[in-house]
């Protein structure tokens, strides 16, 4: 009964996230972006997988993938050796990197180069990021100097690849974190952390998925220095035609083994090498594998449905909207509408959930899950305006991402360091599935209606809703500081009133 309880709690949430995005589209459709009706059915179709999935998802994650990766974590930390841990944490990295859906998506739109090196290139590289980002914590290196270093070494490296292959690189940071990757190694982080006593260890626990970010961006940028690739061109996503609800129906049953299959291989590994820890270390009962393995059940699930949602209903509508309004004589409208979808978007991102709830706990309610979302909402909302103002101008991605993370980086000095490890996980949380099967879909439309280059000013879409809230959320950071140090200054002031007068009457 508690758990039917939870997943209508669940559902009840995605249906809020998912409503309004659902809503803005069937707007659009009927006014300044018609569609044709067998896209909307699709799309409509979609919404109702995406609410289902992502109830499903959510309560499996909480099932299942945290106290995994929580138990592993506080784990794997105590080992007395230095090989195991580091193996151990190389290979989650790599494997939940090639599990993610999103990596799949990407690496189809990059013709110059294979799909399985892109992928294994993004995949060495999380994995690589992943261990550093665990002796981070274990050692108590403060997340700003590995930040500072390691964005440094970026733009270093970016200067020498080649310029349509920079916008991939960022996007590539961003898509790697996703519903797979971010559960599991956020909760890794937590259970790092528990092993040690400080006063940090809690705002240590965060900065896992920011680090991870960056190891796909540097080893993509060698990559393509490397490769040197050429004859960029891409094909744009094929448009189903569907003419009838039935047809839709049966065209998302076809859709669906691939799904299973896909999300099938990539929870697989990671089962299997939990397995494994089960056995040689008895971390949990019989009770609580029961549970983890209804949970993996539900996570399966749900991720099978929010993918074939998304993929299926989702990205032919934001190809044709993006196209149909860059089509017509008010261009301009791209940027306010762009906005308007990125404000509610990220709320139906499915590891933005997680992120916002282990926030809200870590810090005991002292952020709320309210506030981290209007500030992720916010800066989604001002990435996707700049994008497509790179769609309708061209302008260099460089123009946006050096200040971008130049005050990023620069508020790091001012903010307590928990805020900057949240702020820089939420970047690459918040450019999760969604942005991938609709925004970089509704940007890759509008270029295409306008002859832009859709390598140069449609990738990078991705990078910048993982670059805005960066600045965001460590702004709400500061904001907070201020607010606190203003009431310290009443509250002395008050007392110090109070004691004149004491003395006064004495």
């Amino acid at each position: 009964m508690h758990l039917n309880k939870q997943l209508k709690l669940k559902n009840q949430e995605s249906m809020a996230s998912v409503l309004p995005i659902t809503a803005i589209v069937f707007l659009l459709s009927i006014t300044v972006a018609p569609l044709d009706s067998g896209t909307l059915v699709l799309f409509l179709f979609g919404a109702v997988l995406l609410v289902v999935g992502m109830g499903l998802f959510t309560l499996g994650v909480d099932m299942s993938m945290l106290p995994m990766g929580e138990g592993v974590g506080s784990v794997v930390s105590q080992s007395k050796g230095v090989v195991i841990p580091v193996v151990i944490y190389f290979l989650l990295g790599v494997l939940t990197t090639v599990a993610e859906p999103d990596l799949q998506v990407l690496a189809q739109q990059v013709p110059s180069i294979a799909n399985l090196v892109l992928i294994l290139t993004v995949a060495v590289g999380v994995g690589f990021f992943l261990v550093v980002a665990t002796q981070r914590i274990k050692k108590g290196i403060p997340l700003r100097r590995l930040l500072l270093i390691f964005y440094l070494l970026v733009f270093v490296l970016a200067f020498f690849a080649p310029n349509d292959f920079i916008p991939v690189s960022f996007d590539s940071g961003g898509v790697t974190t996703g519903p797979i990757t971010v559960p599991f190694i956020m909760s890794l982080g937590l259970g790092i952390a528990s092993t040690r006593s400080d006063k940090n260890s809690a705002s240590d626990s965060f900065g896992l998925i920011s680090l991870c970010s960056i190891g796909p961006i540097l080893s993509v940028l060698l990559l393509g220095i490397i490769y040197r690739p050429e004859g960029t061109d891409l094909s744009s996503t094929a448009v189903p035609e569907v003419s009838t609800t039935l047809q839709a129906s049966r065209y998302f049953l076809e859709s669906f083994p691939k799904y299973f299959e896909e999300v099938a291989l990539a929870l697989l590994p990671i089962a299997g090498l939990f397995l494994l820890f089960q056995l040689f270390t008895r971390r949990f009962n019989s009770h609580e594998l029961l549970r983890i393995a209804a949970g993996l059940l539900y996570t399966y699930l749900g991720l099978v449905l929010f993918l074939c949602g998304v993929n299926v209903g989702f990205m032919p509508a934001g190809q044709l909207i993006g196209a149909t309004v860059a089509s017509g004589s008010q261009k301009w409208l791209l940027v306010p509408i762009g906005m308007l979808i990125g404000y509610y978007i990220v709320k139906a991102e499915p590891a933005v959930a997680v992120l916002t709830k282990q926030v809200e706990e870590v810090s005991n309610g002292s952020i709320s899950h309210k506030a981290m979302g209007l500030a992720l909402s916010v800066g989604v909302c001002v990435s996707v305006g700049l994008s497509m103002v790179r769609v309708l101008t061209g302008l260099n991605i460089f123009w946006l991402l050096i200040p971008g993370y130049a005050v990023a980086l620069g508020l790091t000095f001012l903010v307590p360091s928990m805020f900057t490890g949240i702020a820089f996980d939420s970047g690459g949380v918040a450019s999760g599935p969604m942005t991938a099967t609709f925004l970089l879909p509704f940007a890759q439309g509008a270029c295409q209606a306008l002859g832009g280059n859709l390598m140069t000013d449609a990738f990078g879409t991705v990078a910048m809703v993982a670059m805005t809230p960066l600045v965001t959320i460590q702004i709400m950071g500061l904001s907070a500081l201020v607010s606190r140090q203003l009431a310290r200054r009443r509250l002395r002031y008050h007392m110090d009133r109070v004691e004149d007068r004491i003395l006064y009457f004495d």
